[in-house]
């Protein structure tokens, strides 16, 4: 393993759970073998913060922009929408106002993409999320799927790679990166049917698992199945861990790896060398700047 070296393909370094101590986190990381974190945003207000941690570490952490599915309310989580007001209805000209300045949904997002577009590695996370608790109309279901449609284009504008999520919409997902033409893609942490991912394999995408799939064994039909030429390796930190009440952080990426070289009975030193060369190839520009 000291030969060997890790692109940690999803996490979430701006997140309130580092904020303290990321310097820490990516030396730790570093000392582990992770060469690069690919850090997604799941809301404007980080946009910002990830392109100053890619500005402070350069060699380590490389910045996406991306607006979740499922965003942040004052009362718990709700789907997302292209312009807050217009789930609100404009009853005031107030109203209007405070939606607008929001910083969660995609519209009041959108410069930014423009602005730092030289910075960027990919878009994400992006995708969506059909989780009934959350999405229970279809009017909702469309939203979710004009925000990804609108965010789709920017990628191919950009030319760009994109980091999905997926929950609970396996299926409808990847049909719809493939109506949309895209086919660099990373589904992030997916749990649909080996079926559905055979579909993302033959279009080319490839998928990336974190630490949290050692909790039990029902990934591992699916790690099975898909090819290691398809495979990438995650943490979604500081989520995803091995153990749930524990901060995950991206120095645990090789548990992921240990895991899937065990389910695929191939070696630690393989999984960790095809799936950095899946991660270099998916992202380019990750590949450029450490080359630089």
């Amino acid at each position: 393993m000291e030969k060997c070296w890790f692109i940690d393909c999803h996490c979430h370094l701006t997140a309130e759970e580092f904020r303290q101590d990321i310097n820490d986190v990516i030396e730790k990381s570093k000392k582990a073998g992770v060469r690069a974190c690919v850090s997604v945003t799941e809301q404007q207000s980080e946009f910002e913060e990830v392109i100053d941690l890619a500005e402070r570490y350069p060699e380590s952490v490389m910045a996406c922009f991306g607006i979740h599915p499922i965003q942040s309310s004052a009362n718990g989580h709700r789907s997302v929408t292209v312009q807050l007001f217009k789930s609100l209805g404009q009853k005031s000209a107030m109203v209007a106002v405070v939606s607008t300045a929001v910083t969660w949904d995609l519209e009041p997002a959108l410069p930014f993409f423009e602005k730092h577009k030289d910075k960027l590695v990919a878009i994400g996370e992006i995708g969506l999320d059909f989780t009934p608790w959350f999405v229970s109309t279809s009017q909702q279901r469309e939203e979710q799927q004009k925000v990804f449609a609108l965010q789709l284009d920017i990628a191919k504008q950009l030319d760009l790679p994109v980091n999905v999520h997926s929950r609970s919409a396996g299926r409808q997902t990847i049909a719809f990166l493939k109506e949309q033409g895209i086919w660099n893609a990373l589904l992030h942490n997916f749990a649909g049917r080996p079926s559905v991912a055979l579909e993302g394999v033959q279009a080319g995408f490839c998928f990336s698992f974190p630490p949290a799939v050692t909790r039990n064994d029902q990934r591992a039909k699916l790690i099975r199945q898909i090819p290691l030429e398809n495979i990438c390796l995650e943490t979604d930190s500081p989520s995803l861990g091995p153990k749930k009440e524990e901060r995950n952080e991206p120095e645990k990426i090789r548990i992921a790896c240990q895991y899937i070289a065990a389910v695929k009975e191939v070696s630690v030193e393989t999984v960790c060398e095809v799936t950095t060369c899946n991660a270099l190839k998916l992202f380019p520009k990750v590949h450029q700047r450490l080359k630089e």
